[in-house]
């Protein structure tokens, strides 16, 4: 019986373009969600925009349009990347809707009225420069549970931990850089420590039919956070906030965190609604359908106690699975502005780069395990150009040419003897593909295609085809040998299909013959007649990944540069065997600050005084803005800015007095040749403000 399943994967937040970073998880789901397909279940594949919150309030503020028209842009952007990176998503739709509104309201007041809110005034960091509560995000200070400093007010990016904004060490503002004071303020509480057994028998299978829940490795991450203490958790924020606000409390909204999960029902209840599904037969309580959630490792956390926890409270079933992540390294290293592997998606395309070439690198190297991978660009370049050109599109492109010369393009109705044994050997290779997707393990499936494909290229090289097609006599063998060759060729292609879909599409039209499910490609194709071949894949130009490096570095203010150099400094911190209760954490204060230098180092640095002449947009950039300079007796300098984001109407920084660095070697860029850099403060997107100077400051003025 098929089986009937709803894939979702994290949704991404709607403050920026998408990088390959995204990338990695949500191929990953894309290659799980159409492998079930090709097995004959059905299969729902949603997915949407994570559009609320302070960051995306204050970010629209910024560039001076309305959250929603801010959003709208967002959206429409990564649509567009997924759609040019294969996706095959049924719907795609946002958290800010009708539908989950609904949902995050129902949820909310099931949840009330089984007893599971509580409500209390708690302490809250207040920003006294903003006049405003400060969201998690906008606070940061030291990890009091390993250490780290800059760390984000809601958990550690290095330790893994969970906490509340008033636990950081040292906090300060990320709006102002202001101290932040502690203010009374009515929060909504979800009173998770309630679902301590509800999580533990859902982790052991009680509620899977024995399956796992996720990966070995994330269950025991997640059984160390219940070990420390199950806490209640915050659902709610004050205004001034972009969200969905709470019914029965007047200027509270739902925090984030509530209502994005939620954004998968309201992805599929839209969904739902445009194809006659019945939407609770997959969310009530004994639902028999399957929902499986693909999301990044470091909100494992949310969606491994809260969501299960809210969703049982609630009345609703609880997930079938979670498929984890890790993080992605670029050559070795985290991505780097500086260094031209902060790569977006939009850049790898516009590179000229085929897309599926990625899609198939990641597949190589992901598994089960949340295990960080690298995309290492040369290896890329080499693994792409062997695998899919070198040994699968080589098989046919060797091979069709002789059917079509010699047999208008018809296969032999048999394999001889040798043929039928290797055949034999490649179905018991291919033989439980179905479960190697199932498990998530695709650098397994590909090293099963690339074992398959050597051993038919042994087999051409031996029969070597093009001595045989000299033998008028040999025809039949000709036939024979080329024809399995096509048929070992879609053998592949089947099992390529979920990672690589439209390449496997143009197979598919030159076998004439189509890959709908697994078992399909086992089936011979004795006597079909074959189409002329035309190249599936190009090989990847290293010119083209040299260009997508170059497009991808961009001027980075002296903030942006002083956290990429603390980043590559600091050296790593081993995160603790299990999460202490945040009550009993201790830590000693620190400073953040950069390495003492001397005077003499302060003096290299040639600072002017440049007023701004010219100031526009950049045509095929998200981050940059365009200078003219005039500086004085050093002539006009053009620079490029990553400072767009802040400034959402350059033409009126015309005419202002800024500070630059004069003597930074000029750097060619995709657009242009940058000669210098702009100083701004802050912390980078939508929070940098250019150094002013006093217009009485002469152009080319130096700063002493």
């Amino acid at each position: 019986m098929a089986r009937r399943i709803l894939v979702t994967n994290a949704l991404p937040y709607a403050n920026g373009p998408l990088h390959l970073g995204h990338m990695l998880g949500y191929i990953e789901a894309d290659i799980w969600a159409r492998a079930q397909r090709m097995q004959g279940n059905e299969v729902w594949y949603v997915a949407g925009e994570d559009a609320h919150g302070t960051p995306i309030m204050l970010a629209a503020e910024k560039v001076g349009l309305t959250p929603e028209e801010y959003i709208a842009g967002i959206r429409a952007s990564h649509e567009a990347d997924f759609t040019d990176f294969h996706f095959s998503y049924d719907q795609y739709h946002t958290t800010h809707s009708p539908e989950n509104r609904e949902i995050a309201t129902d949820i909310y007041v099931r949840l009330r009225d089984a007893g599971y809110i509580a409500r209390r005034d708690i302490q809250q960091l207040y920003d006294p420069t903003r006049d405003m509560f400060l969201p998690d995000r906008y606070i940061k200070g030291t990890c009091p549970n390993c250490g780290t400093p800059d760390q984000y007010g809601d958990n550690c990016e290095n330790c893994g931990a969970t906490y509340a904004p008033t636990d950081l060490i040292n906090p300060y503002s990320v709006m102002s850089g202001a101290t932040p004071v502690l203010r009374d303020s009515e929060h909504y509480f979800f009173e998770l420590g309630k679902f301590e057994q509800l999580l533990r028998d859902w982790f052991a299978g009680k509620y899977t039919d024995g399956k796992p829940t996720a990966n070995s490795s994330v269950v025991a991450k997640l059984a160390e956070w219940i070990d420390g203490g199950l806490r209640d958790w915050d659902i709610s924020r004050d205004a001034p906030y972009f969200g969905f606000p709470i019914p029965d409390a007047p200027g509270k909204f739902f925090y984030v965190w509530l209502d994005a999960p939620a954004g998968y029902l309201a992805s599929f209840k839209a969904l739902c609604e445009r194809k006659g599904i019945v939407f609770d037969d997959f969310l009530r309580a004994d639902s028999t359908a399957e929902m499986h959630h693909f999301v990044g490792k470091d909100i494992i956390n949310f969606h491994g106690l809260f969501w299960p926890a809210m969703l049982h409270g609630a009345g609703m079933r609880v997930p079938t699975a979670l498929h984890t992540n890790g993080y992605l390294t670029v050559n070795g290293a985290k991505m780097s502005k500086s260094r031209g592997t902060f790569i977006q998606a939009r850049t790898f395309l516009d590179s000229g780069l085929d897309p599926e070439a990625l899609r198939y690198y990641f597949a190589t190297m992901l598994g089960p395990q949340p295990i960080d991978v690298d995309l290492d660009l040369k290896s890329f370049e080499e693994r792409v150009n062997s695998h899919l050109v070198g040994k699968w599109a080589n098989i046919a492109s060797r091979t069709a040419g002789f059917l079509h010369t010699h047999f208008a393009g018809k296969l032999s109705d048999r394999f001889d003897d040798e043929a039928t044994a290797l055949w034999k050997d490649l179905l018991a290779q291919y033989e439980g593909i179905e479960a190697v997707y199932e498990a998530d393990e695709y650098a397994e499936a590909t090293r099963r295609f690339v074992s398959m494909s050597d051993a038919v290229n042994g087999y051409i090289a031996a029969k070597a085809p093009w001595v045989i097609a000299r033998d008028e006599a040999r025809r039949d063998e000709l036939q024979q040998v080329c024809s399995f060759a096509i048929n070992a060729f879609r053998l592949l292609s089947g099992l390529l299909k979920p990672i690589v879909p439209t390449t496997v599409a143009a197979a598919e039209a030159f076998l004439g013959a189509p890959i709908a499910t697994f078992a399909d490609a086992r089936r011979e194709l004795f006597g079909h007649t074959v189409n002329a071949f035309s190249p599936l894949f190009g090989r990847l130009d290293p010119k083209k990944i040299a260009a997508m490096v170059d497009a991808s570095k961009e001027s980075l203010t002296p903030a942006e540069q002083a956290r990429e150099a603390a980043a590559e400094a600091r050296p790593a911190k081993k995160p603790k065997e299990a999460p202490k209760p945040m009550t009993d954490a201790t830590a000693t204060a620190s400073t953040d600050t950069a390495a003492t230098i001397s005077i003499d180092d302060f003096a290299r640095l040639d600072l002017r005084i440049g007023k701004v002449t010219v100031c526009e947009f950049v045509e095929g950039s998200d981050k940059l803005l365009r200078f003219e300079l005039d500086a004085g007796t050093l002539g006009t300098r053009q620079i490029f800015s990553g400072i767009r984001a802040a400034y959402g109407e350059p033409e009126k920084l015309v005419g202002r007095n800024v500070v630059f660095i004069a003597n930074l070697a000029p750097r060619k860029m995709r657009f242009g040749l940058s000669e210098g850099m702009i100083l701004s403060a802050g912390e980078g997107g939508a929070d940098l403000f250019l150094l002013d100077a006093d217009q009485g400051a002469a152009p080319g003025a130096t700063v002493r």
